[in-house]
């Protein structure tokens, strides 16, 4: 009786934990390029007018007259398409959003993502370093706030303890 328990309720608690993860914020056609910034600033003319979804932390923002640039680290995605944190990122990268963008909605060091197309790369400096930036024209971007990064992580766990009855 234990075993066929275990296997009726198995498939169930596999599906409930699948429940707890958000789907991907972005939609994703069969041509959405799935390599990282550093390898598009290797082999730009290879990737040119690609769809990316990306995401990392904030760097920068500017304002210009017509548009505004987000400088992101790059870091890998997870499958709601939240940005991963790591320690040395996978590049950066120039999000190109049309108008302008209120940098304390973009504040410095959030993590966001954004879905759009390569236009290119441009060479600029990360301090006195030589650096060449993929540039995306982004046609959607999402800062993630502090609930929407915790949700999503399954609130089950297992753990050991001792307890003291009086």
């Amino acid at each position: 009786m234990t075993a066929s328990a275990i296997r009726l309720l198995a498939p169930m608690f596999v599906v409930t934990l699948a429940a707890c993860a958000p789907a991907p914020i972005y939609k994703t056609a069969g041509n959405t390029l799935n390599v990282p910034p550093q390898q598009v600033s290797s082999s730009p003319q290879r990737y040119l007018n690609s769809d990316v979804v990306w995401g990392g932390r904030i760097v920068s923002v500017s304002n210009l007259a017509d548009h505004s640039e987000i400088e992101i680290l790059a870091y890998p995605l997870d499958n709601s398409q939240r940005p991963k944190p790591s320690d040395n990122g996978n590049g950066r990268f120039i999000a190109v959003l049309p108008g302008y963008v209120e940098s304390f909605n973009y504040p410095s060091g959030s993590l966001v993502t954004v879905s759009g197309r390569l236009a290119g790369t441009r060479n600029d400096r990360v301090g006195e370093a030589a650096y060449v930036f993929p540039v995306v024209t982004t046609n959607a971007s999402h800062v993630w706030t502090a609930a929407e990064l915790r949700s999503g992580k399954s609130n089950f766990s297992f753990g050991v303890g001792v307890g003291v009855i009086r």
